[in-house]
């Protein structure tokens, strides 16, 4: 049975007192979620050793917004997956849009920093999605299988059952459009059967496959219901603690 996920990405925003803030009142309210429903909360690097601290023991987990894809060595201004995985994260974002985008991050770079978060036992949180002109050209399949396939093929089949996937039309971020549900089990399905045809689909059954578009408490519901979609990364929704418990409680 897939894990369901909801995990709030709140990219960079908040400063650690407003962060704290926001992570006590979503652990505060975490009970009002399904407990088949995991929550996670993904903050800028500055807040994460305070914000793990405050979620021990409680059912909210933490991830960060990515890692580099070294273990260590002469890269001023990086923080490795060790790091992380020393002050207690479990998650981490890696190939979301904005860093391919702002960053150049590639798909080659990306599964080195899989490999390195796998070995650090995080779980990574692999990011992949078209932009408008790709979908519009009809080539949205295409860029999807090629992110996937690149990044995520190389990956042996333990490997692979230790990845969280997110769908993200880079078209419906931050722009108040959205895929419609329909849209998003198309891709997702897609991705599946992706999985499905290199690992079994035994092991494809398994993964979880988040959607990553604009996700808010009026269209949750909808898009969480279609079979294929088993979660959110949620973005500017998740800044404020209703509307990510009003998400997750959309199963």
């Amino acid at each position: 049975m897939r894990k369901k996920i909801v995990a709030g990405n709140w990219k960079m925003n908040t400063l650690p007192s407003e962060g704290m803030t926001l992570a006590k009142d979503v652990i505060a309210k975490s009970g009002q979620v399904n407990h088949d429903v995991e929550l996670v909360v993904i903050p800028p690097f500055t807040h994460l050793s305070e914000i793990v601290k405050l979620a021990s023991g409680t059912r909210v987990s933490v991830g960060a917004q990515n890692c580099a894809q070294w273990k260590s060595g002469a890269y001023t201004g990086e923080v490795s997956a060790s790091m992380l995985q020393s002050l207690g994260v479990e998650y981490v974002i890696l190939g979301h849009s904005e860093r391919r985008e702002y960053f150049g991050e590639t798909n080659a770079e990306l599964l080195e920093k899989i490999k390195i978060a796998l070995d650090c036992k995080l779980k990574p949180i692999f990011c992949c999605g078209e932009k408008l002109n790709e979908r519009e050209a009809g080539e949205h399949f295409q860029v999807v299988q090629q992110q996937v396939e690149e990044s995520l093929f190389p990956l042996d089949d333990s490997s692979i059952s230790n990845i969280v996937i997110a769908y993200e039309p880079v078209w419906a971020i931050g722009t108040g459009k959205t895929a419609t549900a329909e849209q998003a089990q198309e891709m997702h399905a897609f991705i599946r059967n992706l999985l499905a045809n290199k690992y079994g689909e035994a092991t494809a059954e398994t993964i979880s496959i988040l959607y990553g578009g604009s996700c808010k408490p009026s269209n949750a519901g909808e898009i969480f219901s279609k079979p294929d979609v088993d979660g959110g990364l949620i973005g500017g929704a998740s800044l404020v603690a209703d509307d990510f418990i009003a998400i997750a409680k959309s199963f």
